[in-house]
């Protein structure tokens, strides 16, 4: 491929460098707007969702040029798709942290109430998964990728707990229901991060291995229970 094409895929990189950080940024202030009840911070990951958006337009436009214009094949080609898709799940990553911002509004109208530890342990998981899976695209690094795959099961496991604490305290405190549904929705929107890592990992392998593993688990069951 000819060095106008390397150049291109350096400022593709780039830009999903810039946009990966940014969804690192933006789950963080979301998460602390929750934390602390903060309404302005709130306010604040909107605008930055915004910011994100562009992003992701722009890449979009990088993407096509590059293929309209530059016929990339074999492992160009497997980067230049696997950044469109990359940009989708840090485009949805935005979209999460701006729900998480939401429940952080609507509950600050409340009167405070203790959240479930595991809550914590969920966030810091979901945040350290992202983190992980940007390493992995930044270093085409394919083991740090599966690291970051085999995380989502446990992701998931965690959710859960949080999810049948909150049912538990809406049975004992009913009248605190609607600020129990939203601290459910945060831990479905963290566990969704989780899954956007994971995808984000798979591309990275995708790119490092030529090999696709989306739904790769999923699929080896259905066709171990085909052959029974």
């Amino acid at each position: 491929m000819s060095r106008l094409f390397d150049s291109v895929l350096e400022e593709l990189r780039e830009d999903l460098y810039r946009m990966g950080s940014r969804a690192e940024a933006i789950l963080d202030k979301a998460m602390r707007s929750f934390w602390d009840r903060d309404v302005d911070l709130a306010q604040q990951v909107a605008d930055d969702d915004i910011e994100i958006d562009r992003l992701e337009v722009a890449i979009d436009e990088r993407v096509l040029k590059a293929l309209a214009l530059q016929a990339p094949v074999a492992e160009d080609l497997r980067e230049v798709m696997a950044a469109k898709m990359i940009a989708t799940d840090l485009e949805r990553v935005g979209d999460l942290a701006r729900n998480i911002a939401k429940s952080a509004r609507r509950i600050s109208s409340h009167p405070s109430m203790p959240y479930p530890a595991a809550l914590t342990t969920l966030a810091r998981a979901a945040q350290r998964v992202l983190r992980s899976s940007l390493d992995a695209f930044s270093r085409t690094d394919a083991d740090l990728a599966r690291a970051v795959m085999a995380e989502d099961d446990t992701i998931d496991g965690i959710q859960d707990e949080v999810v049948q604490s909150m049912l538990r305290e809406i049975q004992l405190h009913p009248e605190k229901a609607s600020q129990e549904v939203d601290v459910i929705m945060v831990a479905k929107h963290l566990e969704r991060v989780g899954d956007h890592a994971t995808n984000i990992a798979e591309d990275v392998i995708l790119v490092a291995e030529a090999r696709n593993v989306k739904h790769a688990a999923k699929l080896e069951r259905a066709d171990a229970n085909a052959r029974r």
